[in-house]
This record gives C-alpha cells, sequence and structure tokens, in this order.
C-alpha cells in the first residue's frame, strides 16, 4: 500500500470547470510543478516545500497535504465537495461504482 496517500483528497479547480482530486502526494507535486511560473507566490513556494520534504523524508504527509490545501484555497481553485461526485456514485439500478 502507498504510503503517500493522503487521508482525504484535495479537489482542485483546473482548467476553467474541470475539478481535479488530488489524492496523494505524487499527485499535489505534479500539480505544483505545472502551476504557472507567474502565479507561485510565497504560499505556492511553502506548500512545494512541504510536498517535496515530505517526498523525500519523514516530513509529515498531514502537514504536507495541509500546505497544498491552503495553497489551493489562497489561489482560489480549493473546490469544497460536500456531495458525491458524478464519478464517486454509480447509476441507480445500473450496477456502477467502485468495486469493493
Amino acid at each position: 500500500m502507498n504510503d503517500r496517500i493522503f487521508d482525504s483528497p484535495v479537489f482542485v479547480k483546473s482548467s476553467g470547470t474541470l475539478v481535479q482530486e488530488i489524492a496523494c502526494l505524487e499527485d499535489a507535486l505534479e500539480f505544483l510543478y505545472e502551476w504557472p511560473k507567474h502565479k507561485r507566490s510565497p504560499i505556492y513556494q511553502t506548500a512545494l516545500r512541504a510536498c517535496q520534504r515530505a517526498f523525500d523524508s519523514d516530513y509529515p504527509l498531514t502537514a504536507a497535504r495541509d500546505a497544498f490545501s491552503g495553497f489551493a484555497k489562497s489561489a482560489r481553485i480549493l473546490e469544497e465537495v460536500t456531495a458525491p461526485l458524478p464519478w464517486m456514485t454509480g447509476k441507480s439500478g445500473h450496477g456502477g461504482g467502485l468495486a469493493a
């Protein structure tokens, strides 16, 4: 099992209306590396350092997740998910969903 998976995913808006699930440290780092250079703020730098430290050492994964979430909130891309998104549930009567 991957020990770099977040306890709960962070959902961010990317490309306008697309919502992306950031479920693990690798997802967070990939997202941060792709963030436009002209939008990289001190909060971005803090999140990047926290994620890199968690990847390279025993820095707490929860701290890295919180830093990434704080970055997403400051960049106004954090998506608060209060209801299951369409891909998280199956269609009524048609099976679907994820296998246990």
